[in-house]
């Protein structure tokens, strides 16, 4: 008899094994719901993010589809247009200009019959390679997703499908040849393509969940593929392996660029639950090859926080940008369906750019939160050199508190044990950002955040393995009305948390304990919504 159990983002299927439900692929959608009902929708709900994307209302999790075209930043997610947990996967759309005043566009790629469309990438193909160009118009967008088939309530397929727009990603068309690529294996997810320009190719990285392998193909016209090569298992191999992207990033200090497969795993991630490592190494457009000790090193993790999941990178940024950019859903999958929000139910995380840098002799991929969110900045606060004795100090005489701020500060912890600061404080809420003198660690501790008990896994404290550069240690923090995003020493270490205090819980204050510190410097703004329709 067949068995089929949903639980932790998964769908137990006898005969079939795992099958992530929420991995990277799914999304639903009906005649535009996402547009209907916006007057409950105010952009200002308890818990409402005000400068991170989330939809108007209804369900959300992996972000799809990451390409730049013709000036214009495009964000696609999975989305369920008919309610606010898991199901009815279909892509939904985003636009910005500037990679932070979003607009929602609407359902782009909708379920149809026994298909949901769960996860996949998008690319701009100027040379028509598929053939869905027209005549002098804007070069075609392609999206290339996995077709989710329910075949019965105990059998499911799942292969590679196209979508195309030849209107610059207004309106989307399901290629009649679908699906483009199958395999034997049922858990068969996650296409992500880039154009590999030393080959006159596509290259196609794609995940074997169960198998915990990532396969590569190659194509020329994105609708024919052969297999080239496939690495794995290795590394986190706890859970299943879901989102793979292979892709170039700077090298900090050089005009080089590093090879980087990034791979997810959901749950055994370091936070637990979902999460995401990587590999550095190098491709030669027909095998990726691991760096000389890499998979000693591995698992290595991309945040050490427990909301950081399924992220991609941008295809098509310009070469004159320079950077490699990645966003990812800021929720897990261990309660991602249970978080006290509504009418929508999670959030992308800000947009990081990616580079390698060098730490103690060990090359290390490093995120950066990107420039653009300097225009949100207002009313800034600076502090200089000051004590910090063993306690707690408010900088509400300083001017500083709120619900939506952006912190920087460097500590020498000299004979503290941890020093470090306190946000989203209140009378009996706060969150606890520091660093951990005895175990060299940044941490981030959400125990009393607020909200917390709505799942059992949820109040935790996370801690990052760091060392102080001279004796001092750098903090820069993202704190929004529902997320704490840590950047430690210039990105060299990342945490990631959702957090659900009170309105009224906005105090932010100075701590120390074990012995006293020194503040070297703080700078602060309270960052502005992105929402106009707030």
């Amino acid at each position: 008899m067949s068995l089929l159990v949903r639980a932790a983002g998964f769908l137990l299927v006898s005969g079939l094994g795992l099958l992530a439900v929420a991995g990277c692929g799914t999304d639903s959608s009906s005649p535009s719901p996402d547009e209907q009902d916006t007057e409950q929708v105010t952009f200002d709900e308890p818990f409402r993010p005000q400068f991170h994307y989330t939809p108007r209302q209804h369900w959300m999790n992996d972000p799809n589809g990451l390409v730049y075209h013709d000036g214009t930043y495009h964000l696609f997610h999975q989305y369920n247009p008919e309610g606010n947990t898991w199901g009815h996967m279909s892509w939904n759309h985003a636009t910005a200009d500037d990679l932070v005043h979003w607009q929602h566009q609407g359902v782009a790629i909708p379920e149809e019959g026994n298909e949901m469309i769960f996860s996949g990438s998008a690319v701009v193909d100027e040379n028509n390679t598929a053939g869905f160009g027209t005549g002098n118009g804007p070069a075609p967008m392609v999206a290339i997703y996995t077709s989710h088939y329910t075949i019965s309530d105990d059998s499911i397929n799942q292969a590679q499908s196209l979508a195309y727009s030849t209107d610059g990603g207004e309106t989307w068309t399901k290629y009649e040849g679908n699906p483009v690529l199958d395999h034997p294996d049922p858990d068969f997810r996650d296409p992500n393509v880039f154009w590999y320009a030393p080959g006159e190719k596509w290259i196609m990285t794609i995940a074997l969940p169960t198998q915990h392998k990532v396969q590569l193909y190659e194509s020329t016209n994105l609708k024919d593929w052969s297999l080239m090569s496939e690495f794995g298992p290795a590394g986190g191999t706890g859970g299943i392996w879901e989102c793979p992207a292979l892709f170039q990033v700077p090298v900090e200090g050089t005009d080089r660029r590093q090879w980087v497969l990034q791979v997810d795993l959901n749950p055994g991630s370091i936070a637990g639950g979902s999460g995401g490592q990587y590999f550095l190494g190098s491709f030669d457009g027909t095998t990726f090859t691991p760096r000389e000790g890499e998979l000693e090193r591995a698992p290595r993790w991309v945040d050490y926080g427990p909301d950081f999941y399924a992220v991609i990178p941008w295809n098509n940024v310009p070469e004159s940008d320079g950077r490699a950019l990645w966003l990812a859903w800021m929720n897990n999958w261990e309660y991602g369906e249970s978080i006290p929000t509504s009418p929508w139910r999670s959030a992308q995380t800000i947009p990081r750019s990616v580079h390698v840098r060098t730490i103690d002799g060990t090359p290390r991929l490093v995120q950066r939160p990107v420039e653009e969110l300097q225009q949100l900045r207002e009313t800034p606060v600076q502090l200089q050199e000051r004590t910090i004795g063993p306690g707690s100090t408010s900088l509400a005489d300083d001017g500083i508190s709120g619900r939506a701020l952006e912190i920087v500060a460097e500590f020498e912890p000299r004979d503290a044990e941890t020093v470090g600061l306190a946000v989203r404080e209140g009378e009996t809420e706060r969150t606890i950002v520091g660093y951990d003198a005895e175990t060299d660690s940044v941490f981030v501790d959400r125990r009393n955040s607020g909200t917390v008990d709505f799942h059992e896994s949820f109040a935790s404290r996370d801690a990052a393995p760091i060392s102080t550069r001279d004796g001092r240690v750098r903090l820069h923090v993202f704190v929004d009305r529902s997320s704490v995003e840590v950047f430690a020493n210039d990105g060299a270490r990342v945490l990631t948390h959702r957090i659900f205090p009170r309105p009224q819980s906005d105090g932010v204050s100075l701590f120390a304990e074990g012995g006293s510190a020194q503040l070297v410097r703080l700078d602060a703004w309270s960052l502005r919504s992105i929402w106009a329709n707030r």
